[in-house]
């Protein structure tokens, strides 16, 4: 309980400094949001007026505070690019579509890399385990864009499985919705599982040496049921720190693959954001952003913690 505290208010503290820096650099980055609503036709006296009631002319720590009361009120301010629509709208529009993604991602990374990983320490110094290890080599290498251009171009151009750029709404026909995101999320889950693959097979590789792995073995166990019951927990330990870090990324939107697929999700609406400078819409994706990374973290050192207690243990024993 105390350390879930304790890392409970980390990630507060973190989560304020993360608003405060991004309200700043935003605040003297160049660009006039007056300006960009007008557009160039508009005169002086107008941009100068709008900038009044927007707020723009008063002082930073002012405007802070101010977007902080409305931040926790669930009032964040309405989208430049997006003629003046409420921030909070667009992006519980988009979210459902970036959380699809994610976990359908995920969901490809944990079955592709727990089974080969284990398959391939089964077969250690076999032709089987060489191949895991150039393919694994690979899918760490190849960027996940060209990985999705080139799943555009067999599975899309060439052999017609799918549509490229075709985009159906969960609302309409989910069946579809999800077969629109199996090869955006297959793009996304193939670099990652190769990271943990890495990861996981190192593990295990160490800890089918270790003494309570050859006692399992001697009692009668087989390799394999040794390494799934055994082995494959404390394996894990230093896995789900990476599997975190996995986590952050593709639930804070995985920004180049949604543009490469056009799927309208978080990612995507950032790029329209950053490249419109639409500066009240981007704070708000980068403390979402912020927000994802902090959770994704504290849960992965709990997760450690209950995987293996001995960690508690020598923590409490320090304190």
């Amino acid at each position: 309980m105390h350390f879930t505290l304790k890392r409970t208010g980390a990630a507060l503290i973190t989560l304020f400094l993360v608003s405060v820096f991004s309200f700043l650099a935003l605040s003297v980055i160049r660009g006039d949001p007056a300006s960009l609503i007008l557009g160039t036709t508009a005169t002086s006296e107008q941009a100068a007026a709008l900038r009044e009631e927007m707020g723009l002319n008063r002082s930073i720590p002012v405007r802070y505070l101010e977007w902080l009361g409305n931040f926790f009120s669930g009032n964040w301010g309405n989208s430049l690019r997006f003629r003046g629509e409420a921030i909070s709208a667009l992006i519980l529009e988009r979210l459902p579509v970036s959380f699809a993604l994610a976990l359908l991602s995920l969901f490809f990374i944990v079955i592709i890399a727990v089974p080969v990983s284990l398959f391939s320490v089964r077969r250690e110094n076999s032709l089987v385990s060489r191949i895991v290890t150039v393919c694994t080599a690979a899918g760490i290498s190849v960027p996940n864009f060209f990985l999705g251009v080139l799943l555009i171009w067999i599975f899309g151009i060439s052999l017609r499985l799918f549509t490229a750029g075709m985009y159906i709404d969960y609302r309409v026909d989910f069946a579809g919705f999800v077969g629109c995101l199996f090869f955006p999320a297959l793009a996304i889950a193939i670099p990652n599982a190769a990271i943990l693959i890495k990861f996981l097979r190192s593990s295990l590789f160490r800890e089918q040496c270790s003494d309570y792995v050859r006692t399992a073995r001697s009692k009668g166990a087989s390799h394999s049921l040794a390494l799934r019951r055994h082995a494959l927990r404390n394996a894990l330990i230093p896995s789900v720190t990476v599997m975190g870090m996995i986590v952050a990324e593709v639930f804070s939107g995985s920004i180049v693959i949604e543009q490469v697929f056009a799927i309208p999700g978080i990612g995507r609406l950032l790029i329209a954001a950053i490249t419109s400078r639409d500066y009240p819409l981007i704070q708000t994706l980068v403390v979402y952003i912020a927000f994802v990374v902090v959770i994704a973290n504290t849960l992965v050192d709990i997760a450690i913690q209950l995987i293996d207690p001995r960690i508690r243990l020598e923590k409490e024993v320090r304190e």
